[in-house]
């Protein structure tokens, strides 16, 4: 408490005592010796407003203790019941979860993960995928500030993701393994990893990388097998041994008919294997018999124009050409789409042809743009001319309605350079971002579709998509998701099908590990996207005629069905707008792939080397109790007492109102039995 302050409440006792005398005894008609009380009294009710008036601050302190936390993460994929171990995953939790030592000295939680992590509820063992990675980078973030040992319930073998066990190597958290799975090693053949285009042309050659790998003793030889429809396409004996454990195989396979074809590759089995499921896969790919060119049209060089074709050409249906303004004159009716990068006077010919051949557009605009020229060359848009330059941010319209857009996370990427100046509309357009000037959202577009007279336009009004991409690759680790924004762009100004008012976006084939997902948009009379509609699925499988229904959910400015949970196998779909009388027909493959039933053993060399580099260790999982009796004897985690400090002014003090409302209504009960006034 400062010096000042305590001269504060010395003065207060000295003026609060001063009014008690000066009334009870100096100024009092009557003495008696109730006036001693009385004046205790007064002088208590105005030393306690005086010291609310100085509100003091008085430090409190509290103590308690913190127990370590416990993250325990459990492995739910199907790998786990294909070993055979799914019942003693379910009893060591319970072992875990009954625990009272084990309770007494973590705050524990449980997780479990397969394709993502969540909370655990209860344990399926039906996750198509394993990213053990990913689960441990969660608690990582999770218990980033605390000494947090975790517990990995499970097999060791990951299908998609980084090498977890090199993934952890600056962590805090002490990892405990706890091994779901056979440690002895069989003899096994194995296909890993397919690689294959998911298209390909008629009448060419697609080529196809396969991986395979054995693991034994012995010299062997076997048969590689690839088949369609029943046809063996191609045939080749692999030998392995000890020293030759791995091999890799490139096919050149043909593509004679247009659609979804469905291929097959065999390993023979040898005598001592145990696990064949992992000898056999299947792949797909789509046999189109065209492509979309686009003709890229600039005067400048910069980067963006490589990240438009490299975004662009990541869809191995589109094709990129760049051209000069000069070049691009009688030549532009080869391409299906022309992408004009701000332009100038010099493309006032590539404007004509595009006028005369009535072809779609996709203009990017910058500070580098002609806006004199290009104001008067097209109708949908017009921008005040200042020759000022502003950057821009993105803003993500929601009722945006012409095609799905997932949110990148547009509010976070770097501002996009633009001409300043107002922007007016002409006609109908569907805005897609909106510009947004530090925190403040404007009214102009940043992206916009148009669908006028039978042609499609896109505006992008900035330059610097470079550092979207960027952007997009840290957030997500990857360049899919911008790609993929790129591409629907590409794909909606390229097309020339008329707008429908029920649109369905959907693959022809999904792999069995992945997600199945279909999406919708409804649109009413005046094709403004309506989010009352109530959309139904039928889908049939064509094999055993079995029928699946379900609803539509609405999600954000569109419509989506999960449909994960069908078989593998050819079906044929229809969505119907309820009491509408409109509806859409399709088909899709799903091929058989199960990832998790290729593993013979638990990966115990990965799972030791990430307990042996975070200090944890590794523990069979009949081991349970060891494990939880060195969790708990082990001094690394001992709960810990603290204290939390806090400075509180006294006027915080409830108590204190209370006594001062007391020793006023003590005092004026007294005087009045008293008889005094």
């Amino acid at each position: 408490m400062q010096t000042s302050t305590i001269f504060l409440i010395i003065g207060a006792a000295i003026l609060a005592l001063g009014i008690a005398v000066f009334q009870y005894f100096y100024k009092s008609k009557y003495k008696t010796s109730r006036n001693r009380i009385y004046a205790l009294l007064r002088f208590l009710t105005v030393f306690g407003l005086l010291l609310l008036l100085i509100n003091p601050k008085y430090k409190q302190v509290t103590y308690f203790t913190e127990k370590p936390a416990l993250a325990i993460a459990v492995d739910n994929s199907a790998s786990i019941e294909h070993l055979g171990y799914d019942k003693r995953v379910r009893e060591a939790v319970v072992r875990f979860r009954e625990s009272e030592q084990l309770q007494e000295a973590f705050d524990i939680t449980f997780f479990k993960f397969g394709t993502t992590t969540e909370p655990l509820d209860s344990l399926s063992f039906s996750e198509k995928q394993t990213n053990i990675a990913q689960a441990l980078n969660s608690l990582k973030t999770l218990y980033k500030n605390e000494v947090a040992p975790v517990v990995l319930l499970s097999d060791g073998n990951q299908t998609f993701g980084k090498n977890y066990a090199y993934t952890l190597l600056n962590t805090k958290q002490s990892i405990y393994t706890l091994v779901a799975g056979d440690t002895i090693v069989y003899d096994d053949l194995k296909l890993g990893q397919i690689n294959v285009n998911r298209y390909a042309y008629i009448n060419n050659q697609f080529p196809v990388e396969i991986f395979a790998t054995y693991n034994g003793t012995n010299d062997i030889s076997t048969q590689l097998t690839i088949s369609s429809s029943g046809k063996t396409l191609h045939r080749e004996t692999l030998n392995f041994s000890p020293n030759v454990v791995s091999k890799v195989i490139n096919v050149l396979l043909p593509a004679e008919v247009v659609g979804v074809r469905q291929f097959s590759i065999a390993l023979s089995s040898i005598d001592s294997e145990k696990n064949t499921t992992n000898n056999y896969k299947n792949f797909a790919i789509e046999v189109i018999d065209q492509k979309t060119n686009v003709a890229i049209i600039s005067d400048l060089v910069h980067p963006d124009i490589g990240v438009l074709k490299k975004s662009i050409e990541s869809n191995r249906l589109r094709s990129v050409t760049l051209l000069k303004p000069s070049e691009g004159f009688g030549k532009l009716n080869d391409y299906q789409l022309i992408l004009m990068y701000q332009p100038n006077r010099n493309f006032s010919n590539v404007f004509d042809e595009i006028n005369r051949l009535g072809k779609n557009s996709f203009i990017v605009t910058g500070k580098e743009t002609d806006w004199r020229f290009l104001n008067g060359v097209q109708s949908i848009i017009r921008k005040e001319i200042t020759g000022q330059k502003e950057d821009v941010l993105a803003d993500l319209n929601l009722n945006f309605s012409s095609f799905l857009i997932d949110d990148l996370g547009f509010e976070n990427f770097p501002p996009l350079e633009n001409s300043f100046g107002e922007v007016t509309r002409n006609g109908e357009v569907d805005i897609a971002l909106n510009q947004r000037i530090g925190r403040v959202r404007t009214d102009d577009p940043l992206l916009l579709a148009a669908d006028q007279g039978g042609k499609r336009s896109v505006y992008l009004l900035g330059s610097g998509l470079w550092r979207w991409r960027a952007q997009s690759f840290l957030d997500k680790r990857s360049f899919e998701d911008f790609d993929n924004f790129v591409d629907k762009l590409v794909q909606y100004a390229a097309s020339d099908k008329k707008k429908s008012r029920l649109d369905v976006d959907f693959n022809s084939f999904y792999y069995g590990n992945g997600d199945v997902k279909i999406y919708c948009q409804y649109f009413d009379k005046n094709y403004v996207f309506d989010a009352r509609a109530t959309l139904n699925m039928r889908v049939v499988n064509k094999e055993t005629k079995e029928v699946y229904a379900a609803p539509f959910l609405l999600q954000r400015n569109g419509y989506e069905i999960d449909l994960s949970n069908l078989d593998a196998g050819e079906y044929s779909f229809t969505v119907t707008a309820q009491d509408q009388g409109i509806s859409r027909s399709g088909s899709f493959t799903i091929i058989p792939f199960e990832v998790e039933q290729q593993f013979l053993n638990a990966n115990i060399a990965s799972l030791r080397k990430l307990s042996s580099d975070s200090k944890g260790t590794l523990y069979a999982i009949d081991d349970t109790e060891m494990l939880i009796n060195d969790l708990v004897t082990d001094d690394r985690y001992r709960p810990i007492q603290k204290s939390n400090e806090n400075v509180v002014p006294l006027i915080d003090w409830r108590w204190l109102l209370a006594a001062l409302v007391a020793l006023l209504a003590l005092e004026w009960f007294m005087r009045k039995y008293n008889g005094l006034t």
